[in-house]
């Protein structure tokens, strides 16, 4: 503090410390979650581009990506919502998988109109998911353990439920092809979209734009970030982390109608890894696992990554667990990275 500051108005004043690049590049990170995941993406489809060229860096190998990520990008939107609250939840996968299994089978079984049996397979997710966060948010369980716990149930109660059944594909395009529309195609000149992979981009869109300006994203972040010091500042906690479950059961119910687009079926078996590639795009992305910190198109962007790694070594005709291998390290590196820009808020 200069002397002139100190005889002025009586007000001490600090001079901001010189950051360096370092610092800098740090504070930059913080202030712009979503920038390492960016920066990552364009690397991986730069690189696979020169090794491959125009096999690689074509419409339809590009779109082709986004069709393959469809729903793991819009799981992982649900999951972003959860771990933005310092929460998780292992349920997502189970949830989207028994909502296409009631869709069908309210179709099949019961011959409800297929635009009822819909909006029920909807309904139902958001019911288990609002169960997850009355659980996790009244009766002040272990996100952990209840959507844990949620899984288990949800899985078991989806096989003795179908029977372990699967409604074919030829037989839904036939009775209720509007279970099927998520997976319908179109085109745009040589690129190749489904409604689905429009879905996942419209769905980042909206939640980006909610979480950033308006009260209910606001609160999201606080939750996360201090829920003592939230609920000081009038935000309603319980009511959040409920309606932020209730949210993500919707939108794994819209992955589960998606699930059935792309695979042509109604199969309770399907998505079994739904759970692990919705965290590892959350990661990934620069989502904080401590909450309060990270971006949606963060997610994805991860999930992205995981496509562009996914397709890229394939077409070089390498081994799949080499994908793995790279996926793992880009995780812990994802988790390095951070530690290393929490502490800018430390």
């Amino acid at each position: 503090m200069s002397d002139a500051d100190a005889q002025g108005d009586g007000v001490a004043k600090f001079e901001d410390p010189h950051r360096g690049f370092i610092g800098t590049l740090q504070h930059w990170l913080h202030v712009n979650p979503a920038l390492v995941p960016l920066i990552v993406l364009i690397a991986s489809l730069i690189t696979f581009g020169l090794l491959l060229g125009s096999k690689f860096f074509s419409p339809f190998a590009l779109t082709l990506i986004l069709q393959q990520v469809q729903i793991v990008g819009i799981v992982a939107a649900a999951q972003s919502l959860v771990i933005l609250t310092a929460g998780i939840d292992l349920s997502v996968g189970a949830i989207a998988v028994i909502s296409s299994v009631v869709m069908g089978q309210f179709t099949f079984r019961y011959g409800l109109p297929v635009e009822v049996a819909v909006a029920c397979g909807l309904i139902f997710g958001t019911a288990i998911g609002s169960l997850n966060g009355w659980l996790i948010a009244v009766m002040k369980l272990p996100p952990f353990i209840v959507t844990l716990g949620m899984w288990q149930i949800v899985l078991a109660a989806n096989f003795l439920y179908s029977a372990n059944a699967t409604i074919r594909s030829q037989e839904i395009a036939e009775k209720a092809a509007l279970l099927q529309f998520l997976g319908s195609k179109f085109k745009i000149g040589g690129a190749v979209f489904t409604v689905g992979v429009l879905f996942m981009v419209l769905l980042v869109i909206v939640l980006a734009y909610v979480l950033k300006h308006t009260a209910w994203g606001r609160h999201v972040y606080a939750v996360g970030d201090d829920p003592e010091a939230a609920e000081l500042s009038g935000v309603n906690v319980k009511r959040t982390i409920i309606s932020v479950y209730a949210v993500a059961g919707l939108i794994c119910a819209f992955a589960g109608w998606a699930l059935i687009g792309r695979i042509g079926s109604v199969s309770p078996t399907s998505g079994q890894l739904l759970n692990i590639e919705s965290i590892t795009a959350v990661v990934i992305g620069g989502i904080s696992l401590f909450g309060g910190r990270g971006s949606i198109l963060g997610t994805f962007f991860g999930a992205l990554i995981v496509g562009v790694f996914t397709l890229g070594l394939r077409l070089m005709g390498a081994d799949a667990q080499w994908t793995y291998l790279l996926i793992g390290a880009l995780i812990i590196a994802a988790v390095a990275v951070d530690q290393w820009i929490r502490k800018v808020a430390a």
